[in-house]
């Protein structure tokens, strides 16, 4: 039974455009470039939408009910001092890093933003690497310890990569310049004509290795005697970063669902679910796939399993992790990622936060696909989490 426009073609014709950026939203919040159009062919692709709806309908005929559920997200990341600085609570939007090169070579990163299993980390490596110009090997990372590392926000609002990994490449990029700088002292040339490469001085021109840095680490921590008069090496930097350009930095992406449910029972299964995601320039697609994925596995719980019960003495009675569902990886399907990429320019990264619009689009897929799935019945479920219980109740085989 199809009832009204197609799920898909609705969301098709009312997103903004893709070239209508910047805009506005209906609530007066400024919007810099999203990609809905792109994110919805491309989903349309990667699901084989035409096949699936076909398959589907086939189904139904041999009564399987099977239904597609879509979700369209924008989630706010990279969030401005406008966030919370307006209502007086001292949370910092702003974030700092500081890099050091030590006199082996090595190059360590202090940086306020922790590790909660999203990736920062790695992420501050691959990016110090980059931007100062040596072997990911080489960088040390140091982080959740206030007394060393720059005041700043911490880890909230999907602004590990956007924030703090805009700290760590300005003060990488301020780093390579001042040991460029000392490099020109040691070897009497211009800094403009080398540059640092794999962990070594080289001409800019042809890429003749002139100076490893662990001996220049040694001439400038320990030698600096040899240097011009009134010169100093100054290798430790630090740079802090705060978005400034709009209120947040919105990343955008569209999910789907694929579920079976069977209306004896009221149980649903999980066939599959895809997303694509538009979260500005990627920098590690093997960590924003996997924190995508961790994402969307919290949005099903929310929507199908996870429930706090009470009695009538207000006391919980599933308060530990025996009684109380959470999704497991038998329950949880295949789900295929891709992505968009408009990288913001109100940074030199690009980046926008990921791992919240992954959980922010589950449940409306999921909650969808299982109303389509029931909708030759004529019935709707929308509280969540969707148990069997209230399936039956919404198809009327219990009171």
């Amino acid at each position: 039974q199809k009832i009204g426009m197609d799920p898909f073609e609705i969301r098709a014709r009312n997103v903004i455009r893709d070239d209508a950026y910047p805009a506005t939203g209906a609530s007066g919040i400024k919007l810099e470039v999203l990609s809905h159009e792109a994110s919805l062919r491309k989903l349309r692709e990667l699901m084989n939408y035409d096949a699936l709806r076909a398959e589907q309908t086939a189904l139904r005929k041999q009564g399987v009910h099977r239904g597609i559920g879509f979700a369209v997200v924008i989630e706010l990341t990279n969030p401005s001092a406008a966030f919370y600085g307006v209502g007086g609570a001292r949370i910092a939007s702003q974030d700092g890093a500081t890099l050091r090169l030590d006199p082996e070579g090595d190059v360590t990163v202090l940086v306020g933003v922790g590790e909660q299993g999203q990736g920062t980390e790695g992420i501050y490596r691959q990016i110090a690497a980059d931007a100062v110009g040596v072997d990911i090997a080489k960088v040390k990372v140091i982080t959740g310890d206030t007394d060393v590392t720059p005041y700043g926000g911490g880890t909230w609002a999907s602004r590990g990569a956007g924030i703090g990994g805009e700290a760590v490449l300005l003060a990488g990029q301020a780093l390579r310049e001042n040991i460029l700088k000392v490099a020109a002292a040691i070897l009497q040339r211009e800094p403009g004509t080398l540059a640092l490469r794999r962990d070594r001085v080289v001409d800019a021109g042809d890429g003749q290795e002139l100076l490893p840095l662990q001996e220049l680490g040694r001439i400038a921590y320990f030698r600096s005697d040899t240097l011009p008069a009134g010169f100093t090496p100054e290798l430790m930097v630090t740079r802090h970063y705060a978005q400034r350009d709009y209120p947040f930095i919105f990343t955008n992406g569209v999910q789907a669902s694929y579920v079976e449910v069977d209306p004896d029972t009221g149980f649903v299964k999980l066939l599959k679910h895809w997303a694509v995601e538009d979260c500005g320039r990627v920098l590690n697609p093997m960590l924003v796939d996997e924190q995508m994925r961790g994402a969307i596995v919290q949005g099903i719980g929310g929507a199908l399993f996870e429930e706090c019960l009470y009695d009538e003495a207000g006391l919980m009675l599933n308060a530990n992790m025996a009684d109380y569902l959470v999704p497991m990886s038998a329950e949880m399907p295949d789900i295929e990622l891709a992505h968009v990429m408009t990288p913001t320019r109100s940074s030199k990264l690009g980046a926008k936060g990921a791992g919240e619009a992954g959980t922010a689009g589950a449940p409306a897929a999921v909650m969808n696909a299982i109303n389509d799935a029931i909708a030759p019945f004529g019935a709707v479920v929308h509280s969540q989490p969707i148990t069997p219980q209230k399936l039956l109740r919404a198809l009327g085989k219990v009171a």
